[in-house]
């Protein structure tokens, strides 16, 4: 069955990223993964959470949020407190970019990346993911260009993609449309390497196969290396 976008079942919605999209924050990219579009900044923050007060380690963090229009229909901002899923979201964005840094490299100093989605159709937090790290590596590309640190403190590149079966066919970087009525789901995030940071797989309607797990973990790699080339190909200069 054709995708509602054309695409093969193996192929990325069309990715654009535009760096230093805001001019205020010492990195930040705009990234676009089909209909989905996020905002990504990078702040250096010259303190450290107290757990980490005097132990000469740095720290990365993430907060993420969508727009109250950023769908279809407006949800309310959120002004008090998070919603469980927009916690987990935030706790996952930085996982994932702490995964590939030496923090002790850091100083005792806190880099924020601020996540925020302006359009959603589906794919919101690994293209949250696959930003994010582009506005870190621009951070890092101020700091060490301030003689703020030595070396760089990262390690390996990170990104991350959506698989799933849909009407029985299994699919790379779902859309909202493909993702909502998905019997299997599974976002999964990967370093250069191609080592695995984290895997959020769920049988929506029907328990999967080992064999199913292993096709979409194939078609993820793909997908990832795809997403890392473009993000090595934007940081040459870093």
């Amino acid at each position: 069955m054709p995708r509602v976008d054309g695409r093969a079942n193996d192929e990325i919605r069309p990715i654009t990223i535009t760096r230093n999209f805001n001019k205020y924050a010492e990195g930040s990219v705009f990234i676009e993964a089909g209909d989905t579009k996020v905002i990504c900044t990078a702040t250096v923050d010259d303190k450290v959470p107290p757990f980490l007060r005097g132990k000469g380690q740095g720290w990365i963090t993430a907060e993420y949020s969508m727009l109250p229009r950023a769908t279809e229909i407006r949800n309310p901002r959120e002004t008090l407190r998070p919603s469980g899923r927009t916690m987990e979201i935030q706790r996952l964005i930085g996982r994932a970019l702490r995964s590939v840094v030496n923090l002790s490299a850091l100083g005792e100093r806190t880099i924020w990346l601020d996540c925020d989605v302006i359009q959603a159709d589906g794919g919101t937090r690994t293209a949250s993911i696959t930003g994010a790290f582009i506005a870190l590596a621009d951070a890092i590309g101020f700091l060490r260009r301030n003689n703020l640190i030595e070396t760089n403190p990262i390690n390996n590149y990170v990104a991350a993609i959506s698989t799933g079966i849909v009407d029985g066919e299994k699919l790379l970087d779902l859309n909202f449309e493909e993702d909502s009525r998905a019997q299997v789901d599974m976002n999964v995030i990967m370093t250069d390497t191609g080592q695995i940071v984290e895997i959020q797989g769920t049988g929506e309607a029907f328990p999967f196969s080992r064999q199913d797990m292993d096709d979409l973990m194939s078609l993820a790699f793909k997908g990832i290396s795809e997403l890392i080339q473009i993000q090595k190909n934007l940081l040459l200069d870093i």
